[in-house]
């Protein structure tokens, strides 16, 4: 299998790549986790992330929006005695902040749909040939950085939200060569 780049050093990176990376996500407790990840990530390697990814979702009650919505500063208290996680104080506290932001979503419409509303709720295909190609973020991953503060979203910076636009398949920067790239999988 030709895989992009980044996606061959470990098993578990393959098997993001693979499965999830990329690919259309709709679902809005996927996307909240997505989004928690990307936040871990900041300053950090994704494959980092990714070991710790089981221990943040039994902490994290499986990204339940309400569950994480209603922890408290005694929940960060404790996340931050788990030696299996990422434990940065302010990363944790925008995890429970952007769940508060989502459950609070206006009646009649979902985050999903207004994050997929960005892009008309088609992904965009970006055909690089090199992942040195591929920016830190784009000019879209700025609108969403902005638009997402302005409703009370923390840790939503351009290079991080440009990073969860493709792990949630709204941008798909898989290299022509790979095997994940749309044009071959169709």
């Amino acid at each position: 299998m030709t895989r992009c780049d980044w996606a061959n050093s470990t098993p578990l990176m393959q098997d993001y790549h693979d499965h999830e990376w990329g690919r259309p996500q709709h679902d809005q407790q996927k996307l909240f986790e997505l989004l928690c990840l990307e936040t871990y990530q900041a300053g950090l390697s994704w494959q980092t992330v990714l070991n710790k990814r089981a221990a943040f979702k039994e902490d994290f009650y499986d990204y339940e929006v309400s569950k994480v919505a209603a922890m408290t500063d005694t929940d960060i208290e404790r996340l931050l005695q788990d030696a299996r996680i990422i434990r940065h104080r302010q990363k944790l506290a925008a995890t429970i902040n952007n769940a508060k932001v989502i459950q609070a979503w206006p009646a009649g419409s979902t985050y999903a749909d207004w994050l997929w509303s960005f892009v008309d709720g088609q992904p965009i295909r970006q055909a690089w040939t090199s992942a040195a190609e591929i920016p830190a973020t784009n000019d879209l991953a700025k609108r969403v950085s902005k638009a997402m503060k302005q409703r009370g979203f923390k840790f939503v910076g351009p290079t991080t939200v440009y990073s969860y636009l493709q792990g949630a398949g709204l941008i798909n920067d898989h290299l022509v060569t790979c095997d994940w790239a749309p044009e071959k999988l169709n």
